[in-house]
C-alpha cells in the first residue's frame, strides 16, 4: 500500500523538528550564559512562534540584555545551529541610565532619548547615514508598543538604527540607537540581518 504525505504534513513535521532542536539550543545556552533567563525564554518563544511568519533569520537570534552594565559585554548573537554565543558591549539611551550603568527607565517614544524595547527585525541590507557617513543596519518594531521604532520620523516614526560608535566602548550612551563598538562593526551586521533582535530592560 502506497502512503502519500501531503505538502502540509510534511511542513508540520519539518516545523516541529525544529522547534524541537531549537528547545535544545535554548537549553544549552541558558547553562552556557549569563543571560537572564527570562530576557532568553521569552526571545526564544517569540522566535518559535514566528520566525516563519516574519521571515526572520535561521541562523542567529540577538538579546540586548540591558539589565547589565554598559561596561559588560551585553548583547548576545546565538548561533541557532550549535548554540555558540557572539557577545558585544552595547550602548543604552541618554535617559535611560548612567555612563556604564544599567538601563533604569526605557521608552519606544519619539525624542525620549531612552533604549526601546521588546522585539525587533533587523534588516537585510547595509545602509549609509547622510549626515556621518556611518554604516547602519535598520530595525523594525514588530509589537503594537514598539511598532513606530525603526520607521523615519517624517512618517511619525522613531529613528532608531544599530551603528557603531567610539563612546560605546567606555559604556558611553546613544540617542536610543543600539550602538555598538567600531571594531564588532563587520562582525555584527554579518550576523545580525534579517535577525529577530529582543531589546530586555526588564519589562
Amino acid at each position: 500500500m502506497l502512503v502519500f504525505f501531503s505538502g502540509e504534513l510534511v511542513a508540520k513535521t519539518t516545523w516541529s523538528k525544529r522547534n524541537i532542536h531549537l528547545e535544545k539550543i535554548y537549553k544549552q545556552v541558558s547553562k552556557k550564559t549569563n543571560i537572564s533567563k527570562k530576557a532568553l525564554r521569552k526571545a526564544f518563544t517569540y522566535y518559535k512562534k514566528n520566525y516563519k511568519k516574519k521571515a526572520l533569520s535561521k541562523n542567529y537570534l540577538a538579546i540586548a540584555d540591558y539589565t547589565k552594565s554598559a561596561r559588560t559585554k551585553r548583547l548576545f548573537i546565538i548561533n541557532l545551529n550549535n548554540g555558540y554565543v557572539f557577545r558585544h558591549k552595547i550602548a543604552h539611551g541618554k535617559y535611560s541610565g548612567a555612563i556604564g550603568g544599567k538601563v533604569k527607565r526605557s521608552s519606544n517614544k519619539r525624542n525620549s532619548y531612552m533604549t526601546p524595547y521588546g522585539f525587533f527585525k533587523v534588516g537585510s541590507s547595509v545602509g549609509k547615514t547622510k549626515k556621518k557617513h556611518y554604516r547602519y543596519l535598520s530595525v523594525k518594531g514588530l509589537q503594537w508598543s514598539n511598532r513606530k521604532v525603526g520607521k523615519p520620523a517624517r512618517r511619525g516614526g522613531r529613528d532608531v538604527i544599530i551603528h557603531p560608535a567610539k563612546y560605546v566602548n567606555r559604556g558611553g550612551r546613544s540617542h536610543g540607537c543600539f550602538a555598538i563598538c567600531p571594531r564588532d562593526q563587520w562582525k555584527v551586521f554579518k550576523r545580525l540581518k534579517t535577525a529577530l533582535l529582543y531589546s530586555y530592560t526588564g519589562r
